[in-house]
């Protein structure tokens, strides 16, 4: 939470509201490794379908991101607009989450490091305004 903490800060928002729901993946047993140390042991790991032993189950972080989606939902009741700072795993998460899709699609977002994304409500539902744009 510290980097986004700081990536909020460096974006002008200097005392952000900090909800541990954002916090990345809990990579368990897995933590510290990369994707492809944990593929020599395990071929075909995917987080978003497997998970990590010790850490989220992909259903666990979609609830999370649910559980964000409403918390952003009631904040921006009013009309406003919520900014979210995040890691790269939540943040697909909380996509595929807005767009009612199954957890496993999140792989399929890309999503770079410092890049903008933008969901939307409009008048033919939720959207995607906006994705991994520099």
């Amino acid at each position: 939470m510290q980097r986004a903490r700081r990536t909020a800060e460096l974006a002008g928002f200097p005392d952000p509201q900090v909800t541990d729901l954002l916090r990345e993946f809990s990579y368990g047993e897995y933590e510290g490794l990369t994707s492809a140390e944990i593929r020599d042991s395990r071929p075909g790991w995917e987080i978003y379908h497997d998970g990590c032993p010790g850490g989220e189950s992909p259903a666990e972080v979609y609830a999370r991101a649910q559980q964000f989606l409403d918390l952003a939902t009631s904040a921006a009741a009013g009309g406003g607009d919520v900014l979210a700072f995040a890691h790269g795993h939540i943040l697909r998460a909380v996509a595929v989450a807005w767009l009612a899709l199954d957890i496993t699609a999140a792989s399929e977002f890309r999503l770079d490091v410092a890049t903008l994304s933008q969901l939307a409500a409009t008048d033919r539902g939720r959207e995607l305004a906006l994705w991994n744009s520099q």
